[in-house]
């Protein structure tokens, strides 16, 4: 005979536990927002650069691109367009878009051709 006990949820003082609590005895106190929005520099200012990486992949080889500086949007869009021209899946982590697979000539000439010049291998 087992009993099963139902979990508690984590925080259950506050249902919005990814909101940090602040306490502040100013009455005109406002708190700020998570992340100001991060303005996206021009294609031909990004110092983009392209690796290949196989650590830490179970042996898999893929394709790194990282240096972006930007709004994550503009980062997931840049890593959906990657991924169609190369015609593989992939990733965008933490800043990184991850392509599998070795893509490296296919992703600089992507990139030489949207305006990203000072990309690298």
């Amino acid at each position: 005979m087992s009993i099963q006990m139902s979990k508690k949820p984590k925080n259950t003082l506050n249902s919005f536990s990814s909101i940090p609590l602040v306490y502040s005895t100013n009455p005109d106190y406002i708190q700020p927002s998570e992340e100001a929005a991060k303005e996206t520099l021009a294609p031909a200012e990004q110092m983009l650069r392209v690796i290949l990486e196989t650590k830490h992949r179970a042996g898999k080889t893929v394709t790194i691109v990282y240096g972006f500086e930007g709004a994550d949007t503009d980062l997931e869009a840049l890593g959906k367009a990657l991924k169609n021209f190369c015609g593989t899946g992939g990733a965008v982590k933490e800043g990184e878009i991850i392509i599998q697979g070795d893509h490296r000539q296919k992703v600089f000439q992507y990139l030489k051709q949207k305006g990203f010049n000072k990309a690298k291998l």
